[in-house]
């Protein structure tokens, strides 16, 4: 039988797998509307670290963590209800095309993999929603749901996907050249007491909380749509 300690440690291992940018998830083709931002020469090595503020405080924090939170509380329960009233209310709040699309394209490639990797019967009832058209599949809700089955806490399951985030969002500023990796390290080390105080509050929250006001992103989001040239898929 194994001991507590064990259970703990293949939680934390499970946590590091998924939210490794070596997991086949997508989300590292995506820079989050940075990239039009740097196009229209919006953003630079000084603005980076409080866009991403801004992000994390209205944007992504405010609903992608909060769904997850609401996912993860589901897959606990077992309540496939509360996950599809969260999965339908984070794909309300996004605005841009392109970002509601994206999310659920990453989503579903995550579903897949998930459910041959961990063969837990709850992604499978899930995925038939997915596949009815009933619920749209985002990756906040897919992931919030995997985590609970492996037995990951669920602050430690928000803090790890805020965490990948970010560091997806610094990783497109080097390879936009806004700045250079030594500078991206710094940015993600002074934004873990901010990473640390979103996951906290979204724990607490419901579906009726997911919620997201950065227009100046989402304007960019749509702009991101019409560039000729484009290095990322958002």
């Amino acid at each position: 039988m194994s001991s507590p300690h064990h259970a703990d440690a293949l939680a934390f291992l499970s946590c590091l797998q998924l939210a490794d940018s070596f997991f086949p998830s997508g989300l590292y083709t995506l820079s989050h509307g940075l990239e039009t931002c740097v196009q229209l020469g919006q953003v630079d090595g000084s603005t980076l670290a409080a866009l991403l503020a801004e992000h994390l405080q209205a944007g992504f924090g405010a609903s992608d963590s909060v769904a997850l939170a609401c996912a993860h509380r589901a897959g606990e329960q077992a309540r496939m209800s509360e996950a599809i009233r969260a999965d339908r209310r984070l794909t309300s709040v996004k605005l841009a095309r392109e970002t509601r699309e994206t999310s659920c394209r990453v989503g579903r490639q995550l579903l897949n993999l998930s459910r041959r990797l961990f063969g837990q019967p709850l992604l499978d009832e899930y995925a038939q929603q997915v596949e009815n058209g009933d619920t749209p599949g985002n990756h906040a809700i897919v992931l919030g749901l995997s985590m609970a089955l492996l037995g990951i806490a669920r602050e430690q399951a928000v803090l790890s996907d805020l965490y990948a985030f970010s560091a997806s969002f610094v990783a497109a500023g080097v390879r936009l050249n806004v700045i250079e990796y030594r500078a991206a390290q710094a940015i993600l080390h002074q934004h873990r007491p901010l990473l640390a105080q979103v996951a906290q509050e979204a724990c607490t929250q419901h579906v009726e909380d997911i919620a997201s006001s950065v227009p100046w992103i989402d304007v960019m989001a749509m702009c991101h749509e019409q560039a000729e040239i484009r290095l990322f898929m958002s």
